[in-house]
C-alpha cells in the first residue's frame, strides 16, 4: 500500500516516532521514527525493525492496544507504544518517549521524601525534648532553659522550611505571569546587602556594595529582593570564615542586561555539586547547612524566581577560592522583553 500524499503529510505532522504498518511490514514512518529506528525501515518486516518482543505482541495480531517498554531502538529510556487498528489490516503505530513524564514523578516522590525528611528530624528532637518537661517531679534550671531553647530553635527551623515551601509553590503559582512593574536592581541589592549586615556582623565579616545604576527591569520587587536575600544570606553563611573576608555585591550593565553578582571567598563548592545546587533540598553538606540556618530550598527559590523573570543563572566556585553567583536580567526598555 502507498499512502498518499496528504497521509503521508499528516503522519509527518505527528511529532513522537509514528508507524504505518501493513500486515507484517512498514508501509511508511514519519522522520523520528526514521531517526529512532533506522531510515531504511519503510518496505522491511515490522520484527526486523522493531526487536522488542513487548512491542510485537500488541502490534502482530492486529487488535491494537498498549503497552510499557523499558528500551526501544537502542535508547535505554521508558516508552509507551500505542497501536490502533485501521481499515484493511493497516495500523498506526505511535511511540511516545516516557522520560520526561518519569523524571517528573521521580522529582515529586524525592520531594515528598525530603521534605518529610526534613519536618520530621526537627519534630523527633522537639517530641523528645517536650516529653521530658512534661514528666512529673523537678527538673533542673539549667535543663529546662536547654531543653527550651531547643524546642524553639527546631520549632523556628521548621517554621523557615514550610515558609519556604509556601514561598516555592506561589512563584511555582506565578511561574507563567510574566512581571510587568518597574524594578531598580540596584535598589533591591542595596536592601539585600543592608538585611545581611546583622548575620555578617555575627559571622565577623563585612558586606561590600558596589553598585551602578542598572536601569529598570520588569520585577516582582517581593520576588526579586527574596532572591537577593537568598543569595547575600547564603554568601554570608558559607562565605564569612574570618575578619579578613568580605562578601561582594554589585549590581551592573553588561550587553544590554541588568546584572548582579553575589561574591565571597569561602571554601568553595566542589565541581561535581555544581550542577544541583539549585534543586530542592540538595545540600553539599548537610551538617553544617543545617546549623547554619539554611533550609536546602533557598537556592531553588532564587532558580524559579530568575526564570519567571526570565533571567539567567550562573554559579562559578573554586574550592579554596570562594563561589560567585551571576544574575542576569533582560532590561525593561529591551525590545527583545
Amino acid at each position: 500500500m502507498a499512502l498518499p500524499g496528504l497521509s503521508l503529510a499528516l503522519l509527518d505532522a505527528i511529532e513522537e516516532p509514528a508507524l504505518v504498518v501493513e500486515g507484517e511490514r512498514v508501509a511508511a514512518a514519519n522522520t523520528p521514527a526514521r531517526a529512532l529506528l533506522g531510515e531504511r525501515i519503510v518496505g522491511r518486516d515490522i520484527r526486523f525493525v522493531l526487536r522488542h518482543p513487548d512491542a510485537l505482541e500488541v502490534i502482530l495480531p492486529g487488535r491494537g492496544g498498549m503497552r510499557e517498554l523499558t528500551s526501544l531502538g537502542g535508547r535505554e529510556q521508558p516508552w509507551t507504544i500505542l497501536v490502533r487498528p485501521l481499515p484493511d489490516g493497516v495500523q498506526l503505530v505511535r511511540l511516545l518517549d516516557r522520560s520526561a513524564v518519569r523524571s517528573t514523578e521521580r522529582m515529586r516522590v524525592d520531594f515528598v521524601a525530603n521534605a518529610s525528611h526534613e519536618l520530621r528530624t526537627p519534630l523527633t528532637t522537639m517530641i523528645g525534648y517536650s516529653e521530658t518537661l512534661a514528666e512529673t517531679g523537678p527538673i533542673d534550671e539549667a535543663l529546662r532553659i536547654q531543653f527550651g531553647t531547643t524546642i524553639h530553635g527546631e520549632a523556628r527551623r521548621m517554621l523557615r522550611i514550610v515558609e519556604d515551601l509556601m514561598s516555592l509553590s506561589r512563584i511555582e503559582a506565578d511561574r507563567f505571569v510574566p512581571p510587568t512593574d518597574a524594578v531598580s536592581l540596584d535598589e533591591i541589592a542595596r536592601i539585600a546587602a543592608e538585611h545581611g549586615q546583622v548575620l555578617a556582623r555575627q559571622r565577623k565579616c563585612a558586606i561590600e556594595v558596589d553598585l551602578d545604576p542598572a536601569g529598570p527591569i520588569a520585577g516582582d520587587f517581593g520576588q526579586l529582593l527574596q532572591l537577593a536575600d537568598n543569595l547575600v544570606g547564603n554568601a554570608v553563611r558559607y562565605g564569612c570564615i574570618g575578619e579578613a573576608t568580605a562578601i561582594r555585591v554589585t549590581t551592573r550593565v553588561e550587553n544590554r542586561r541588568a546584572v548582579l553578582r553575589v561574591i565571597d571567598e569561602g571554601d568553595g563548592i566542589l565541581l561535581e555539586h555544581l550542577p544541583r545546587v539549585t534543586e530542592r533540598f540538595y545540600r553539599v553538606d548537610a551538617a553544617r547547612s543545617r546549623d547554619s540556618g539554611g533550609t536546602g530550598l533557598g537556592l531553588s527559590i532564587v532558580k524559579h524566581i530568575a526564570e519567571r523573570h526570565r533571567a539567567t543563572l550562573d554559579i562559578r566556585s573554586q574550592v579554596g577560592k570562594g563561589t560567585e553567583v551571576i544574575v542576569s536580567f533582560p532590561l525593561l526598555e529591551d525590545p527583545a522583553t
